[in-house]
């Protein structure tokens, strides 16, 4: 039953993606008859009027970037303040969990505004702020699998003649895996679906797949419903297939670093 509840939504905007744009108001929840079905009529005009494929690239620069930044340097960090111990690395391991509890709006203004001035507002910038933003609950997790790793192995890596460096890289970072599979899903779903932050930030020319869906609506809250279902079955299928090719690591992921942090 819940499986049921949970899964509606999408199949209801499935089904609309294939009806004609004035039915889907009239009967929302009605299946696609031969009056009503418009064929592949609602994707061409959704691609064609928000300029899907140059929001599609966008979008998958913007969230392949980030995430892979939030993944490496969060990693790195990580590591650095569980296996040094001092009271800069305690007060910064900290400061990584309290950003977790301030919400976003509560710096969103200051945050554009900055972004401003350090010519951050074009996509290759947003990248720094969503490493930013991402940092907290990726460092507290990382932190967390970190400590479940023996310290032996880094230092048998030593005696071989490793680097601090090649330590990280050789040795700690596939140990890593798992949950570093588990803050790339979690980083992936919130940045690729994220339409708040990249429409302060970024301009007008270079549009996510959120911002470009609302482009959609017309004057006087008129809406293009055909083409929005469309537009919007085109955005999940992406994130839906990275899920389930990475979903057997979540559970194990969450588990590791969560608990033991």
């Amino acid at each position: 039953i819940l499986s049921i509840i949970f899964l509606s939504p999408i199949f209801i905007v499935l089904y609309n993606s294939f009806k004609g744009k004035l039915y889907i108001s009239r009967a929302p929840f009605a299946l696609p008859s031969s009056e009503t079905f418009s064929g592949i009529d609602n994707y061409l005009n959704g691609i064609e009027k928000i300029g899907f494929f140059s929001a599609f690239g966008c979008s998958m620069f913007i969230t392949i970037g980030s995430t892979a930044a939030i993944v490496l340097f969060t990693s790195m960090t990580a590591w650095y303040i569980t296996r040094v111990k001092s009271k800069f690395t305690t007060g910064l391991y900290y400061l990584f969990v309290f950003s977790m509890i301030v919400p976003f709006q509560m710096v969103m203004f200051t945050m554009s505004k900055i972004a401003n001035m350090l010519s951050l507002d074009n996509p290759l910038g947003i990248l720094v702020i969503y490493l930013g933003f991402g940092s907290g609950l990726s460092v507290f997790m990382f932190s967390g699998f970190v400590k479940s790793i023996p310290f032996e192995i880094e230092e048998a890596a030593v005696i071989d003649g490793c680097s601090p460096i090649q330590t990280f890289f050789l040795i700690v970072l596939p140990l890593l895996k798992p949950i570093a599979i588990t803050i790339s899903i979690l980083n992936v779903m919130w940045i690729w679906n994220d339409y708040l932050l990249p429409t302060l930030i970024l301009p007008s020319e270079f549009r996510t797949i959120p911002m470009a869906v609302q482009y959609l609506r017309g004057g006087y809250g008129a809406v293009d419903m055909g083409a929005m279902m469309a537009v919007l079955v085109l955005a999940i299928i992406p994130i839906v297939i990275f899920y389930l090719v990475c979903q057997k690591h979540i559970i194990e992921g969450i588990a590791a670093g969560a608990v033991k942090g």
